[in-house]
């Protein structure tokens, strides 16, 4: 099996898990859409994953997807770009130019940097609020406390719409553990929704833990080892000439 084939298999087998889960939790079919992490994967890759109907992609580091989205062989093929990666106000700019989502919005200045700077003719940029759920001083994310104000203040910035939540909670194996911090970002968005905001959108669940977060009523799963397989920081410097940037 070469690497395209292999990649269509990796596609194919994470969505019947995706439906597999649907069906086995009650959740309706075609309810929870697949976004795959493109990361440190290289252009082919992600056109081969296109090919096969995949349209929606998430990029950690701006430097490398706009790279992608500057290749001949995917530039205006249509596909959607979610900024899932730690947020820097010098990347703002470029970020809000460029992406139809951002996933990883967790302080008002930078919504509101997103939102200034938001093109005029694009259509309102989609934002998910990233919520540290495991309250990890390691991970971003604004913490459930100050998740209403935060989520009230963003959504009445001009030129974005507040979706909903998203989370990286600590890995876990045990699936009763998987499933507690995405039951408690579902339940952060249920008293959202009891405020008045009409949030629509849980992304959360990987490769790992994707069935716990569906049974938990998400709506997004970011995918990105079960699909491109592993990847590593030497594959995006030698794809896009640099070791990183965050």
């Amino acid at each position: 099996m070469d690497a395209t084939e292999t990649l269509r298999a990796n596609l194919d087998r994470v969505r019947q898990r995706i439906t597999a889960a649907e069906a086995r939790f009650g959740r309706r079919v075609g309810s929870v859409q697949l976004l795959a992490v493109s990361k440190g994967v290289a252009a082919d890759k992600v056109r081969d994953a296109w090919a096969a109907g995949q349209c929606c992609f998430g990029e950690n580091y701006l430097q490398e997807a706009l790279a992608k989205m500057a290749d001949p062989t995917l530039d205006g093929a249509g596909m959607e770009w979610h900024f899932i990666g730690p947020l820097q106000a010098n990347k703002t700019k470029k970020i809000a130019a460029h992406f139809a989502w951002v996933q990883s919005v967790d302080r008002l200045v930078i919504a509101q940097r997103l939102s200034e700077q938001r093109p005029p003719h694009l259509p309102p940029l989609n934002i998910c609020l990233q919520v540290n759920i495991s309250a990890e001083s390691s991970k971003s994310g604004v913490g459930l406390e100050q998740l209403r104000n935060l989520a009230e203040q963003v959504a009445a910035l001009p030129h974005l719409r507040l979706r909903g939540l998203m989370c990286i909670p600590k890995p876990a194996t045990d699936f009763a553990q998987q499933r507690a911090p995405f039951r408690a970002l579902r339940e952060a968005l249920e008293k959202l929704h009891a405020a008045g905001l009409p949030l629509d959108t849980l992304s959360m669940g990987m490769s790992d833990d994707l069935e716990a977060a569906i049974a938990e009523g998400a709506t997004m799963v970011r995918i990105g080892r079960a699909v491109f397989g592993e990847r590593s920081s030497k594959v995006r410097s030698e794809a896009y000439g640099y070791a990183g940037e965050e």
